[in-house]
C-alpha cells in the first residue's frame, strides 16, 4: 500500500512558492520526506495539462431530490437547513472505512461526495438550495499531491460547474462554509452526527430538539417511496437474487472453506453490480443459524446442516434489498429441518397475507406470530392458548425479533420517525418492507427436543404496498421449501458418468 497521509500523527510542511508560503499541509510523522524543496514545490506547479471540460449529465433522480427539497423547504420557513454527508471514518491508524454519505444528504441531493454539505439559506420564496463541496484540485498549491484527499491521491473529482450540472444545484466551495455560517444568522437546523466542523460553526444557533425534529421529518419523508425509488429497490432485489443464485452454485468450494466463502461469494456480485453490500452479510451455517445477527462467518460449512444467508445488494444510488433464506446445504432438508422451515414458511405466508393499504403497520407482525406461537404450543414447547403466548411474548424466547422494517436507502429505513407515523402507523400504497419471521433454537436450549436445538430458519422477502394489495419484489427466489430444493438442483451441476 502506498506511503498515506496521517492527520493523527502528522506533523505539518508549509510550501513555499514565490517566497509565500501556502497553507500547512499535514505528513506523515514517519514519512521518508520530511521537507519539501521551492525547487520540487515549483516544479510540481508546472507541466500539467489544462482539465478538460467534461460533458456531463443530470443525474437520473434530479427531479425527485428537487421535489424532496421543496417539500423540506416548505416544512421549516425562515430556518438555515443544513445537511452534511460526513467525514471519512478512522479504521485503523491512518486508514479508513470506504466512504457512505450520510442517507439524508444523498436522498436530498444523490450526491455521494465525501465532505459535501448541502445547505438551504431562508429567502423571501423559500431557501436558495446550495451544494457545498471541494472542488477540483489546484495546482498552484501543494494540495492536490500533499493532501491526503488531493486529486494524485484519491482521483479527480468533479469541478463545480459540472456539479451544478449533474444535481441541478447552486454549488460552493466546502472550505469556505464554516467561515460563511458564522457570519449568518438566523435560527439554523442540522442533521446531527456527520460532520464536527460545520455542526461547531452553527453550534450556538441550533438546539437538539430543532434538529431531532428536522431528523424526523427527513425519516418520515422516506415512509412512502417515489417510482424511482422503487426501481431502485427492484434493482437491488434483482441483484440480490443473482447473489444467492451464485453462492448455491459455489457451495461445494464453501464446504471444503468456511462461511467464508459464502460471504466472499455474495460480495462479488454486490461490487460488481451495486455499491456495497447494504449491510453485514450473515452467512450462518450449522449451529451458527440460531444467532440472528452472525457476523464472523468462520465457520464449517458441513453437508446436512443448514445455511442461513441473510444479505442484500446497495445499489448505486446507495438502495437496498434485504433478503433472507435458509438453505440445505446438502440440497435437501431432512424431516426436522423441513419440519421448522415449514413452520416458518406458514409464518411469512401470514404475515405477507396482511399486507395492504389501510391496515394497521404491525397487522403482519402479528398475522405471523400468531402462526409461530401455534407451532410452539403444537410442538408441545409452550403451553396454549395462543392468545396467553402472544400476550406474555412467550414465543419471543425462539423468535426475539420483530417480523419486519421499513427499507430503502437504509436497511432498518425511517428508523427515527415518529411512532405513530411507523410501527403504530398504516400501510399506504409505496410504502416498501420486510417479512421476516424466524425460529431459532440455541444449542444449550433443554426446553425444546434435543433434535430442534443448534437449528435457526428465517425467511425474508421485500415487499411493497400497492393501491389494492402489495408485491413480493423478491418472488423470483423460491421460498416454499419444495420449491427451494427444485432451484438448487436446477442451479447445480449433473454430476457426469465419472463423478
Amino acid at each position: 500500500m502506498a506511503e498515506e497521509l496521517d492527520p493523527a500523527t502528522a506533523r505539518t510542511v508549509q510550501v513555499q512558492l514565490d517566497g509565500v508560503f501556502t497553507e500547512p499541509i499535514k505528513q506523515r510523522k514517519n514519512g521518508f520526506y520530511p521537507d519539501v524543496s521551492q525547487e520540487l514545490a515549483e516544479h510540481m506547479r508546472s507541466g500539467w495539462a489544462k482539465p478538460e471540460a467534461r460533458d456531463v449529465a443530470p443525474i437520473t433522480q434530479v427531479a425527485e431530490t428537487a421535489a424532496r427539497r421543496l417539500e423540506l423547504s416548505h416544512r421549516f420557513p425562515g430556518e438555515w437547513l443544513v445537511i452534511p454527508a460526513g467525514r471519512l471514518k478512522t479504521r485503523s491508524n491512518d486508514t479508513a472505512y470506504a466512504f457512505r454519505a450520510a442517507t439524508e444528504y444523498a436522498y436530498l441531493t444523490g450526491d455521494q461526495s465525501e465532505g459535501g454539505v448541502l445547505v438551504l439559506a431562508p429567502n423571501a420564496t423559500g431557501h436558495r438550495a446550495t451544494l457545498h463541496l471541494l472542488p477540483r484540485s489546484n495546482r498552484e498549491s501543494g494540495e492536490f499531491w500533499l493532501d491526503e484527499q488531493g486529486e494524485l491521491w484519491v482521483g479527480p473529482r468533479h469541478s463545480l460547474t459540472e456539479a451544478e450540472q449533474m444535481y441541478g444545484l447552486d454549488t460552493a466551495d466546502v472550505r469556505d462554509l464554516p467561515d460563511m455560517l458564522r457570519r449568518s444568522s438566523g435560527p439554523v437546523r442540522i442533521v446531527r452526527g456527520h460532520d464536527a466542523q460545520v455542526e461547531a460553526a452553527v453550534a450556538d444557533r441550533t438546539t437538539a430538539h430543532r434538529d431531532e425534529e428536522l431528523l424526523v421529518f427527513l425519516s418520515e419523508a422516506r415512509l412512502v417511496k417515489d417510482a424511482f425509488e422503487i426501481g431502485e429497490l427492484q434493482k437491488a432485489v434483482d441483484s440480490t437474487v443473482r447473489g444467492f443464485e451464485d453462492v448455491v452454485k459455489n457451495l461445494d468450494k464453501a464446504q471444503v472453506t468456511s462461511e467464508r466463502y459464502v460471504e466472499g461469494t455474495f460480495f462479488l456480485r454486490a461490487r460488481v453490480e451495486g455499491n456495497d453490500v447494504g449491510y453485514g452479510s450473515t452467512c450462518a451455517a450449522g449451529p451458527h443459524t440460531s444467532t440472528l445477527h452472525w457476523a464472523r462467518n468462520d465457520g464449517p460449512v458441513v453437508p446436512g446442516d443448514l445455511l442461513l444467508l441473510d444479505a442484500g445488494v446497495e445499489t448505486h444510488t446507495l438502495y437496498t434489498a434485504d433478503v433472507t433464506r435458509t438453505l440445505p446445504i446438502s440440497g435437501r432438508y431432512n424431516a426436522v429441518q423441513r419440519k421448522i422451515y415449514d413452520a416458518v414458511y406458514e409464518a411469512q405466508e401470514a404475515g405477507i397475507a396482511a399486507v395492504r393499504p389501510g391496515a394497521r403497520f404491525r397487522d403482519f407482525h402479528d398475522a405471523a406470530q400468531l402462526v409461530l406461537a401455534g407451532k410452539l404450543i403444537e410442538w408441545g414447547v409452550l403451553q396454549g392458548p395462543a392468545e396467553r403466548v402472544l400476550e406474555l411474548g412467550l414465543q419471543r424466547r425462539w423468535t426475539l425479533h420483530g417480523t419486519g422494517h421499513m427499507l430503502g436507502m437504509d436497511v432498518h429505513d425511517c428508523a427515527a420517525a415518529r411512532v405513530e407515523s411507523h410501527v403504530a402507523g398504516t400501510l399506504a400504497p409505496g410504502m416498501v418492507f420486510t417479512v421476516e419471521p424466524g425460529l431459532y433454537f440455541q444449542p444449550d436450549d433443554l426446553t425444546v427436543p434435543e433434535e430442534y436445538r443448534g437449528t435457526g430458519v428465517r425467511i425474508e422477502d421485500d415487499i411493497l404496498v400497492t393501491e389494492d394489495g402489495s408485491r413480493l419484489l423478491s418472488a423470483a427466489l423460491p421460498r416454499r421449501s419444495d420449491e427451494v430444493e427444485a432451484w438448487m438442483a436446477s442451479l447445480r451441476p449433473t454430476p457426469g458418468p465419472c463423478d
